[in-house]
């Protein structure tokens, strides 16, 4: 049986609001460091006297060079996170699950395709391809959401046109919005697209990651250069209480990262 580590304590080093509802968190350890992460995996995070959640990582080195996650508030647990104050403190466990697999991409173009919050484990992704541009082709990064109030990273996503293609949608618009209007897979249109030496990573919310991956496939990428991150459901981390369960695959275990091809016919079975 897979025994669970009793959370590492850090505290807030910093924290700031990327939307209305959603604030990033940077994490230093009070003691012990947790051992690295990778990008896509994910961390859970103990609200002392409310819970824990699994939350993966938006950036490996933050302002401070602390672990950042950016969190929604949409329950208990989360809303209390969202409400920590720099000097605050929190329990911390992890890496758990797969990462995204940055070596198959090597030599490749990378396309990130993200809807929502869903940009928050494709982040390190970015950050790790401008590191290195010589190991990798064309990036390019295709972004979504419901209203322009709800784009997260703003500042930094304009600063990547500098070195990517960055393409933005929105499905409501603002006054004023200027950019394209409708779902994150019409801006694929956009792109000069080479399936044969693309690899693509695709996170939001789950129907929107079934239409951008099966659109992928049908312009021609193989669906194992597809990888998609499915966080649904996460509850325990390591297996045991079935929350994330999709079919044979346990995502806080064999995921969230996971090529398409493991999980193509599985996303078409309606309530699995």
């Amino acid at each position: 049986m897979t025994t669970v580590p009793p959370p590492a304590p850090y505290r807030v080093a910093d924290t700031w609001a990327e939307t209305a509802d959603t604030r990033s968190i940077e994490l230093l350890p009070a003691d012990r460091a947790l051992v690295p992460f990778a990008p896509g995996q994910f961390a859970m995070v103990y609200a002392f006297g409310v819970g824990e959640v699994p939350v993966s990582v938006s950036a490996l080195r933050g302002r401070h060079g602390g672990l950042v996650h950016t969190v929604r508030a949409v329950g208990a647990v989360s809303a209390a996170l969202c409400r920590l104050r720099p000097g605050d403190g929190v329990g911390l466990s992890g890496p758990y699950g797969t990462g995204w697999d940055l070596e198959a991409a090597a030599g490749h173009d990378v396309l990130v395709v993200a809807g929502g919050i869903g940009l928050a484990p494709l982040r390190p992704v970015v950050h790790a391809v401008l590191d290195r541009p010589a190991a990798y082709g064309r990036l390019a990064v295709l972004l979504g959401a419901r209203t322009p109030a709800d784009l997260i990273y703003r500042a930094e996503t304009e600063s990547w046109r500098d070195e990517a293609r960055v393409e933005v949608t929105v499905d409501r618009p603002a006054p004023g919005w200027q950019g394209a209007v409708g779902v994150v897979t019409t801006l694929l249109d956009r792109l000069d697209l080479r399936p044969d030496r693309t690899c693509a990573l695709v996170c939001g919310p789950e129907v929107m990651t079934r239409h951008t991956a099966r659109d992928l496939v049908a312009r021609g990428l193989v669906p194992h250069r597809v990888q998609v991150s499915l966080e649904r459901n996460m509850h325990c981390a390591t297996g045991h209480c079935g929350h994330c369960q999709l079919g044979p695959l346990l995502l806080c275990r064999d995921g969230p990262v996971v090529g398409y091809d493991r999980v193509a016919d599985l996303l078409l079975v309606r309530e699995l």
